[in-house]
């Protein structure tokens, strides 16, 4: 068997002028100012610490609730923004076993295999996308957003709203851990086990790397030549997790065939479909320069005008934004979902296409949670590109096999939660699903942060922080129509029917968002 992958200080007082008394006391009223808002000083701390020692903090683990799973307790969720909810929505239609003899059956028993489970998500909207940490060198800060992820799952504590000061306590501990993010998974997950073990909480901790390539390598003779493609983030690319990941549970299964690996970046894809600045604008009639997405000239996701015409975009409306002549365009700009997963679906084939010897592409695993909502959509593309000419020649026909395989993790995902729970007595025989979900969002109390006018973090403050000064720079607050766009209400009630029908009714229901406004309520 071979395995082969195809790679691709904070300084609020500097500027205060003061004379000897005075000053001082301008010091002492913005330093307590930035205590109240951020809950510590501006030395870097670990933050494993700061969780586990300091009372003072918000980020503190309460010992009281740092106790051993229960069945009754729910099982908690997180991912850079909303696309983890495709792995709940997963979870919510799971049938692949027998309920009462817990062993799994090829078409399921006819009962949801969570039907008594409850569940809390957390989208970490304000810090995302995950993917561009490691572009901007930044990883560490990256590591710190999960392990604070991780904190606010096992803790009781959350936010009614961003401009609130005080936080509620009232919220449930987990008794299993969901990372329900390629990019976390694939930087933070050993960080993750790493911090329980040393909190001594016994804690099951499952990621979606390692379900997606079971369920790949499932697709696979155990002597087939194919190459299999990822679709990923930035960073999940940049960690080579999947080639690695593929390696070893490869080998494990007996593999003997030549499996090629190939990874594509989707760049600003992410960030497009949460309808991040980034990636998209509604509103956009030309090149701007909040974009980060593919351009003609990005390092690494570069538009090629040599094969322009193979990307197959569509122009209506402002889906492309170009700038100069159609043909000879001295910028372009992509701004419709559909055209970045074009770009990428392109991108990825032109890899195998230009490298000697390349399997037929078998099996694409959608490695990031956002990309399941648009299933549809990359399977149009391959379709396309599978029957694309130039000159009467097929371009990609060679590059593909007659039936790609599609894998979303999620299902995986479901096996293995399950799978564990029933091994450790935790699942739930007597509760009724229920769900309650949270989103970070600016802390607004915290006059370090830097905002764009649509109250999102700038890229240049959201990439460029320090990691270890461990600031409360956003509040989990619940899921509303304050803290979620039209588009993504709709998403949700269109394409994870049931996962809106929980948000309905944790909005509608939970006695904890009693305080919420009618208007607010989905």
């Amino acid at each position: 068997m071979t395995i082969t992958s195809a790679k691709t200080p904070h300084r609020f007082l500097s500027a205060l002028r003061f004379n000897r008394a005075a000053g001082w006391l301008v010091i002492l009223a913005v330093l307590a100012g930035w205590l109240t808002a951020c809950g510590k000083s501006g030395a870097p701390r670990e933050l494993t610490e700061v969780i586990l020692t300091d009372a003072t903090s918000y980020f503190y683990l309460d010992p009281s609730i740092r106790r051993q799973p229960d069945s009754r307790l729910p099982v908690g969720i997180f991912d850079s923004g909303t696309g983890g909810l495709t792995v709940l929505e997963a979870l919510l239609t799971s049938d692949y076993f027998d309920n009462v003899r817990h062993v799994p059956l090829e078409k399921g028993d006819g009962r949801l295999d969570f039907r008594r489970e409850t569940f809390i998500y957390l989208a970490d909207q304000a810090n995302m996308p995950y993917g561009n940490y490691t572009l901007e060198n930044n990883a560490e800060l990256l590591r710190e957003h999960i392990l604070k992820n991780v904190q606010f799952l096992l803790s009781n504590k959350y936010y009614r709203a961003a401009d609130t000061t005080g936080f509620q306590q009232d919220k449930s501990p987990v008794k299993a851990l969901v990372i329900a993010c390629n990019t976390a998974s694939a930087i933070g997950k050993n960080d993750v086990v790493n911090f329980l073990r040393r909190a001594e909480i016994h804690l099951k901790v499952i990621g979606v790397i390692d379900a997606g390539v079971r369920g790949a390598l499932h697709q696979i003779g155990d002597s087939e030549n194919c190459s299999i493609g990822v679709l990923a983030t930035a960073t999940t690319v940049a960690t080579n997790a999947y080639p690695t990941t593929f390696g070893e549970q490869a080998r494990a299964a007996g593999k003997t065939g030549k499996i090629v690996v190939f990874q594509q970046a989707g760049i600003g894809l992410a960030e497009a479909i949460d309808g991040m600045a980034e990636g998209i604008s509604e509103l956009a009639t030309g090149p701007r320069d909040a974009y980060r997405g593919p351009a003609l000239d990005h390092p690494t996701a570069k538009i090629d005008l040599a094969i322009l015409e193979r990307y197959g975009f569509d122009r209506q409306a402002n889906h492309l934004l170009i700038e100069g002549a159609p043909t000879q365009p001295k910028a372009i700009q992509i701004n419709s979902i559909a055209n970045y997963i074009a770009y990428h679906l392109v991108s990825l084939l032109e890899q195998i296409r230009q490298t000697p010897g390349a399997p037929p592409l078998k099996v694409i695993v959608l490695a990031c949670t956002h990309y399941p909502f648009f299933t549809d959509i990359f399977q149009t593309q391959l379709e396309r590109l599978y029957n694309y000419r130039e000159d009467g020649q097929f371009i990609y026909r060679h590059c593909l096999a007659q039936d790609v395989v599609w894998i979303d993790p999620a299902e995986f995902v479901a096996r293995e939660l399950y799978e564990h729970l029933r091994a450790s007595n935790l699942l739930n025989d007597a509760g009724v699903c229920t769900a309650e979900f949270y989103i970070n969002v600016p802390n607004i109390l915290n006059p370090n942060i830097r905002l764009t006018p649509d109250g999102q973090f700038s890229y240049a403050y959201k990439y460029g922080r320090q990691a270890g000064a461990i600031q409360e720079y956003v509040k989990a607050v619940p899921f509303s129509r304050r803290t979620l766009s039209p588009d993504v209400i709709a998403r949700l009630a269109t394409k994870s029917p049931r996962v809106f029908t929980l948000l309905r009714r944790f909005n509608q229901q939970n006695p904890k968002l009693k305080f919420l406004p009618d208007r607010d309520r989905i």
